[in-house]
């Protein structure tokens, strides 16, 4: 379960555009940050995607990913145009493709190679659904079969573009908009495939074209209900709205760590085997087994594209770290999978994440206190510096991942010698100590 939002240049509070996203995957379903270069390629070659082969084209962008380690395609991302692209399982009545084919991963990298504008991606992202469809198993441990919705936004503009198999609408941003595990487009949209309405009344999911509604006749009620995708778009709508041209990064950083209206010191991530919030904390139950994995701010002003990423799990409790694309990823060490492994950056911030949620109300507090002032500080130094500063830029970069490792070994290794002061729920431990296994972290 994920959340994706945006907010054009005429809501924002310096007249850029402003990207998030929280990537929910399985616990140990570790994520990663890959940069690949710009390419060029020969005809005839071949692109191997998660599960299937396309043809290549001939020149491909520079691309920044932050995926889940097994799949080809990426949760969210970026290239070298200022195209950022966020993705969102959304469970309709259509019939899953099981077979093996494109995943909504798989179409948001191949847009972003391949396009460098939002209208240019959202044509690409049709063409392929179109002529490939969708289908395929997006779960890691867990066999998982869903259809995509997908946020396009580039410096100038942003489009929504929701699909049930090969059915789809796509609707205009005219301010700040977000999605969730939800078909959000209803009875209106700028474009949408030609047998989006005649398909639900054939189906007898309403009258006639005046009684469509393309959420209300396409999904899927239970899953929809259980992934809480309603409440979490109602809450990023409700942040956004109420802040319309004073959204900058700091706030969006502060969208994607959000637990809820209702959050106060004493909130517990375990509490409960029911619901879920932007920021996604996994727990014992069946509809609790979704963790944010990775986070993405994406900052589009002319002339500079930062991207904040985190390259690690539960927002709340990890630090963004600026990234440019033509500087590079600083060195952050193997690429992580779902075995424990701490030398990767995911796996050794879960030895601080998972020592946090063993007193989370205690524990976060002094965390929280410092992450702020790490992030005011690598925000005013990324500020400071302009797209000619490429050197400089690459250098800011490896040093706020640095100074973030070091802070977060300091926080781990007080919080170790810290008691438990309030414990937590018996349910959540043995969930937790249940993913530990299976991971290997013993």
């Amino acid at each position: 379960m994920c959340d994706t939002f945006v907010a054009l240049a005429n809501s924002t509070a310096d007249g850029s555009v402003i990207f998030g996203k929280n990537s929910d995957r399985e616990p140990n379903e570790a994520h990663e940050l890959v940069l690949i270069p710009r390419a060029h390629h020969q005809n005839g070659e071949k692109v191997s995607c998660t599960y299937i082969e396309l043809p290549q084209v001939r020149d491909t962008n520079a691309v920044l990913l932050s995926k889940p380690f097994w799949i080809w395609g990426a949760e969210m991302g970026a290239n070298e145009h200022g195209l950022v692209i966020g993705n969102e399982a959304v469970f309709t009545k259509v019939p899953y493709e099981k077979e093996p084919g494109l995943i909504g991963m798989d179409f948001l990298r191949l847009a972003l190679e391949r396009t460098s504008s939002a209208n240019e991606a959202l044509a690409l992202m049709i063409d392929l659904l179109e002529t490939y469809g969708q289908g395929g198993n997006c779960g890691f441990k867990h066999s998982m079969f869903y259809h995509n919705g997908f946020l396009i936004a580039d410096p100038q503009e942003a489009w929504v573009f929701e699909t049930a198999g090969k059915h789809w609408a796509a609707e205009r941003v005219k301010d700040s908009r977000s999605i969730s595990n939800v078909i959000s487009i209803g009875s209106s949209w700028d474009f949408a495939s030609d047998d989006l309405v005649t398909y639900a009344i054939d189906k007898g999911w309403c009258r006639n074209k005046d009684d469509f509604d393309f959420s209300r006749c396409y999904s899927d009620l239970i899953y929809t209900k259980f992934s809480d995708g309603h409440h979490r778009l109602c809450r990023t709508t409700e942040l956004l709205s109420s802040h319309i041209g004073e959204i900058d990064v700091p706030f969006a950083m502060a969208v994607l760590r959000d637990h809820g209206p209702d959050t106060d010191e004493d909130w517990q991530p375990g509490k409960g085997i029911f619901g879920a919030e932007i920021c996604m904390h996994a727990s014992f139950g069946p509809v609790r087994g979704s963790q944010t994995t990775g986070s993405m701010v994406s900052h589009l002003k002319p002339g500079l594209h930062t991207h904040w990423v985190t390259g690690t799990a539960a927002t709340c409790t990890s630090i963004f770290k600026p990234v440019w694309i033509d500087t590079g990823l600083p060195e952050i060490g193997p690429a992580p999978d779902g075995t424990y492994d701490e030398a990767t950056l995911w796996w050794r911030h879960e030895n601080l994440h998972r020592e946090i949620l063993r007193d989370y109300s205690t524990r976060i507090k002094p965390v929280e206190l410092d992450r702020k002032s790490i992030e005011k500080t690598f925000t005013q130094e990324a500020n400071a510096l302009t797209g000619e500063m490429k050197s400089l830029r690459k250098a800011l970069s490896q040093s706020c991942f640095d100074r973030a490792q070091e802070a977060e070994a300091d926080w781990l290794k007080v919080l170790k010698d810290s008691p438990i002061n309030h414990h937590r729920s018996v349910l959540d431990k043995h969930a937790w100590e249940k993913f530990d296994r299976q991971a290997d972290r013993l």
